[in-house]
């Protein structure tokens, strides 16, 4: 599967569709595995959890599960739209991810070589 993913880590996002459509979130993990991501109080589930000892307690919890991330959509954080991300190469080498609505710097992308 595709292992690019258009959101990182702490980026804002909202949802595009789904029972949780027009939420915003922020992103807690990213699998770019199976393509998916868990974002904050989105596609929550309940787990109905056993105490391990007699110390811990057990009972229902309610917690986030990852969804796909072509449902999401990166909020910019300078014009507060949800939009599309360009990339944009600089002489040194690095890429800036760009807002593609009102071309401003996201944020500098840092690439790992192999090798």
């Amino acid at each position: 599967m595709n292992s690019k993913i258009h959101v990182k880590k702490g980026d804002t996002v909202i949802v595009l569709n789904g029972k949780d459509e027009s939420k915003k979130g922020k992103v807690l993990a990213v699998y770019p595995d199976n393509g998916r991501v868990l974002v904050e109080g989105v596609n929550m589930s309940t787990k109905h959890k056993k105490p391990k000892s007699q110390t811990q307690q057990g009972g229902i919890i309610h917690q986030e599960s990852p969804i796909h991330s072509s449902k999401v959509m990166l909020v910019c954080p300078r014009c507060g739209k949800p939009t599309r991300v360009g990339k944009k190469v600089l002489e040194s080498g690095e890429k800036d991810r760009v807002c593609k609505k009102c071309n401003e710097v996201i944020d500098t992308i840092k690439e790992v070589k192999k090798g």
